[in-house]
C-alpha cells in the first residue's frame, strides 16, 4: 500500500500528472461507483480478474486519501486505524470475551455496537441505504427494511395487470419483481446484472 500512495503522490506533486493534479473527491465519486461495480462483476470471472479489480478499488482508496492529505482533512494512516479499530471493536466474540452461539447472533451484536457508536441515536431509513445504489438494490434493502413480505410468481403476475400504462406502473411492476426475488431468495441486482453481462457478450463488437 505504501508503494501506491507514493505513486499517488508523485501523481499529484509537482511535475505529476495534469490530469491527476485537478481531481477531487467530488470529480471521483463516479469512479469510485464505477470501480466497486466493477469489482463485484468481477466476481463471476475468475480471481485473477477479481484481483485486477480490486486493485482499481484500492487505487480509489489511495487517491482519495492523497487528496485529503493535501487538504490536511485526513490521511490513509487514519482511514487504515479507523476500519482496524471498527473491526475489532464490532467483534468482541473474536477480540474480547463475549461468547456467541450462530451468525444470527453475530450480526445482532454487530447493529448494537453500531447503535452504541452513534449514542444510541438511530438512523433514518434513507441513511441506511446508500443513494449510489442500483435501483434494483436499494428497493431491495427498502423492502427488508420495510418488512415486506416474500411474494410468488402469482403476487407478481398480479401487479402486472394491475399496473397503469405509466412509469409509475412500471415501478409497481419492478418493486414487485423485487419481492418475487426475494421470495426466491436471489439478489435481483446480481441477477440482472449478469444477464446484462452475457446480453452485451452477444453483441458483435463495433470498430472505433
Amino acid at each position: 500500500m505504501q508503494d501506491l500512495l507514493t505513486v499517488m503522490r508523485r501523481l499529484r506533486g509537482p511535475g505529476g500528472c495534469p490530469w491527476d493534479q485537478e481531481q477531487t473527491h467530488e470529480s471521483l465519486r463516479p469512479y469510485l461507483l464505477e470501480e466497486a461495480a466493477e469489482a463485484a462483476d468481477a466476481v463471476a470471472d475468475g480471481p485473477q480478474a477479481l484481483a485486477d479489480e480490486l486493485g482499481d478499488v484500492l487505487l480509489q482508496v489511495a487517491f482519495h486519501s492523497v487528496i485529503a492529505e493535501g487538504e490536511g482533512t485526513f490521511s490513509y494512516a487514519e482511514v487504515e486505524r479507523g476500519i482496524v479499530d471498527k473491526l475489532i471493536r464490532r467483534h468482541p466474540h473474536v477480540f474480547g470475551e463475549m461468547e456467541v452461539g450462530s451468525s444470527a447472533e453475530v450480526v445482532s451484536n454487530w447493529q448494537a455496537i453500531k447503535a452504541a457508536e452513534r449514542g444510541g441515536n438511530p438512523r433514518s431509513a434513507a441513511e441506511r441505504v446508500p443513494a449510489a445504489l442500483g435501483a434494483l438494490a436499494r428497493e431491495a434493502k427498502a423492502q427488508k427494511l420495510a418488512g415486506t413480505p416474500k411474494t410468488g410468481r402469482g403476487e407478481l403476475e398480479a401487479a402486472l395487470q394491475a399496473a397503469p400504462e405509466s412509469a409509475e406502473g412500471v415501478a409497481d411492476v419492478l418493486a414487485a419483481v423485487v419481492a418475487w426475488a426475494h421470495g426466491l431468495g436471489v439478489d435481483p441486482e446480481i441477477a440482472l446484472r449478469e444477464r446484462t453481462a452475457r446480453t452485451l457478450a452477444a453483441l458483435p463488437a463495433e470498430a472505433l
